[in-house]
C-alpha cells in the first residue's frame, strides 16, 4: 500500500509541475479541485473497505494541485526597475552571485542588482575571457540591456535560451559588457574557497599538462568548458561524447562505478563502495557544490547504490525521491533544464537497462570493462531518443567511441588528481602524473577527432516529432518490463 501512495505522490507533483510549466491554472479551480479531493479522501477512510487504487486517485489530485501551486509561487513579474531601461545603456552596481562561466571567447557572469524599492534581479553579462572578475566581487556593470533571444543551432533546432535562463532567475543579459571591481570578497567564504581551490587547480593543470589536454582534464574533473571551442565542440557532438566535461549523473556514475571496481581488487565492497560514495562527494566539492553537481552527485550515488544492493525498484523509488526534491527547490528545472532530463533519463537506463546488456556480455572475462561496456550500451539506449528529439544529432560514431574511450577517463581523473593535488607540494614530483595524464587524454582527443572524420559519423535529424520520441521510450519500457517479469517468474519457479 505504501508504494501505491508513493507513487500516486511522486507523480502526481511532477505531473502538476508539468502542467504548469505549459499552461495557467485558475485559483478557484485550484480550490474546487483540492475541495473535491479532500471530500472524496475523508469519505473512503471513513468507509471501513476501500479498493487501494480509489484512495490513490484523490491523493494524486491533491499531490498535482500541489505541484501547480508550487510551480506558480516561482512565476514572479519581471522587476519594473530594469524593464524600463530594456534597450537602453546603463550602468548599475551588484554582486557576482556564481563563479563565471569562462568559455574560449567570453566570460559569461551572473550579477544580482538590487533596484530603489529592493526589487532584486540577475544580470547575465558577458566580457572578454580574460576577465579577473570573481564570485563574491562587488562591481560595476555597464552596457546595452537587453532581453534573452532563442536561437537556432547549427543542426536547426531552435533553443529555447530565454527559458533555458529563466530556470535561473535570469530575465536580462548584457553583451560585451564592462565590468568594474569595486571590491573583492563579499559572498559566501565557503563558496569563495571552494571555487579559489578549483581555480588554484586548474592552473595547476595547466602548468604541467599542454593545452588543449589541460582544459579537458578540467572539463572532466571540474566541468570547466574553457577548452571547448567551437571546432572541438563540434568534435564531441559529432561523436556523442559531449557528455565527460557536463556535470551529468551518467558521468558521475561511471566514474564512481569505475572507482569501486578498481578498490574492489584490493578492498572489501563495503569499503569499495565507501571509496566510489567519497569520490562523488570529492567530485561535486571541487566543482563548488552547485546546483547541478549536486543533483549529478545525488544521481551517481543512487547508481551506485543499485548497484552494490542489487535493488533496481528501491533504487528506482529513492530516484524519483531525489528529482521530486529538486523539482521542490527549484520546479522550472523539470521541463527547462535538458541536463537534468539527461541526468534524470540516463541514470535509469544505467539502474534498469544495464542489467540486461551485462547478460549480453557475460563473454568479456574483465568485469572492470564489462561493466563499463553494458552501462555505457545502457545510459546511451536511454538518452538517444531524447537527444535526436532535442538536439536532432544522431551520433553512428557514439556507441565505439564511447566504448574505446570511457575506461579511460577514470584513469585519467585518477592521475589529474594526483597532478594537481602533487603540484601544490612540488611541481618536480607532479611531472610523471602529468606526462600520464597527458598520454591519455590526447588518445582521448585522437579517438574523438578521428572518430568525427569518418563518413556520415553523425547524422542531423532536425524533424524528429515528439510522438517518435514517446514511441521509442514506450517500446524501451516494454522491452524493460518483459526482462523483470521474465525475471521474476524465474525466480519465483526456483
Amino acid at each position: 500500500m505504501k508504494d501505491y501512495i508513493f507513487f500516486s505522490l511522486v507523480f502526481g507533483f511532477g505531473i502538476g509541475v508539468f502542467i504548469r510549466s505549459f499552461f495557467f491554472v485558475d485559483t478557484p479551480f485550484l480550490f474546487l479541485l483540492g475541495g473535491i479531493s479532500i471530500i472524496i479522501l475523508v469519505f473512503f477512510f471513513s468507509r471501513k473497505q476501500v479498493k487501494l487504487y480509489v484512495i490513490c486517485i484523490p491523493l494524486f489530485l491533491i499531490a498535482c494541485i500541489l505541484g501547480v501551486i508550487r510551480f506558480s509561487l516561482t512565476d514572479i513579474q519581471l522587476p519594473l526597475f530594469l524593464e524600463s531601461h530594456v534597450g537602453s545603456k546603463i550602468s548599475l552596481e551588484g554582486l557576482v552571485v556564481d563563479d563565471p562561466d569562462v568559455r574560449d571567447s567570453s566570460t559569461k557572469i551572473p550579477v544580482e542588482v538590487t533596484g530603489d524599492d529592493r526589487e532584486k534581479s540577475i544580470i547575465l553579462v558577458s566580457t572578454d575571457p580574460y576577465s579577473s572578475v570573481q564570485y563574491g566581487d562587488a562591481v560595476r556593470i555597464s552596457g546595452t540591456l537587453k532581453k534573452p533571444k532563442n536561437f537556432t543551432t547549427d543542426e536547426g533546432k531552435e533553443f529555447d535560451y530565454i527559458s533555458y535562463l529563466w530556470k535561473d532567475d535570469i530575465r536580462y543579459v548584457i553583451s560585451y559588457g564592462e565590468i568594474e571591481v569595486l571590491s573583492p570578497g563579499n559572498g559566501n567564504p565557503i563558496k569563495e574557497k571552494l571555487f579559489t581551490f578549483k581555480h588554484a587547480l586548474i592552473k595547476k593543470f595547466s602548468l604541467l599538462v599542454p593545452y588543449p589536454e589541460s582544459g579537458l582534464l578540467g572539463g572532466i574533473l571540474l566541468g570547466s568548458k574553457e577548452f571547448l571551442s567551437a571546432e572541438l565542440r563540434k568534435e564531441f557532438i559529432a561523436t556523442g561524447t559531449i557528455h565527460i566535461v557536463a556535470l551529468s549523473g551518467y558521468n558521475v556514475s561511471i566514474v564512481a562505478e569505475a572507482v569501486m571496481l578498481i578498490l574492489m581488487f584490493v578492498f572489501s565492497q563495503i569499503v569499495a563502495a565507501i571509496g566510489g560514495i567519497l569520490a562523488i562527494l570529492l567530485f561535486v566539492l571541487m566543482t563548488g557544490a552547485s546546483t547541478t553537481a549536486i543533483r549529478a552527485g545525488i544521481m551517481g550515488v543512487l547508481v551506485l547504490l543499485a548497484r552494490i544492493t542489487g535493488r533496481p525498484y528501491a533504487i528506482f523509488r529513492a530516484l524519483l525521491l531525489a528529482g521530486v526534491i529538486m523539482i521542490l527547490v527549484n520546479p522550472r528545472v523539470l521541463v527547462f533544464d535538458v541536463s537534468f532530463q539527461l541526468s534524470f533519463l540516463a541514470t535509469l537506463g544505467l539502474i534498469f537497462i544495464a542489467p540486461i546488456i551485462e547478460r549480453g556480455f557475460k563473454w568479456i572475462p574483465v568485469s572492470f570493462f564489462r561493466e563499463i561496456v553494458s552501462a555505457t550500451i545502457a545510459a546511451q539506449i536511454a538518452v538517444l531518443p531524447f537527444l535526436i528529439y532535442t538536439m536532432g544529432v544522431l551520433s553512428i560514431v557514439s556507441l565505439p567511441i564511447n566504448i574505446l574511450i570511457l575506461p579511460f577517463i577514470p584513469i585519467a581523473m585518477f592521475l589529474g588528481t594526483a597532478t594537481g593535488i602533487l603540484a601544490f607540494i612540488h611541481q618536480v614530483i607532479a611531472v610523471p602524473f602529468g606526462y600520464l595524464t597527458y598520454g591519455i587524454l590526447n588518445f582521448v582527443f585522437k579517438a574523438v577527432h578521428v572518430g568525427s572524420e569518418l563518413p556520415f559519423a553523425s547524422v542531423t535529424i532536425s524533424s524528429f516529432p515528439l510522438w517518435a520520441t514517446l514511441v521509442c521510450y514506450v517500446t524501451i519500457l516494454i522491452i524493460v518490463l518483459k526482462f523483470y517479469l521474465i525475471t521474476k517468474n524465474q525466480i519465483d519457479n526456483n
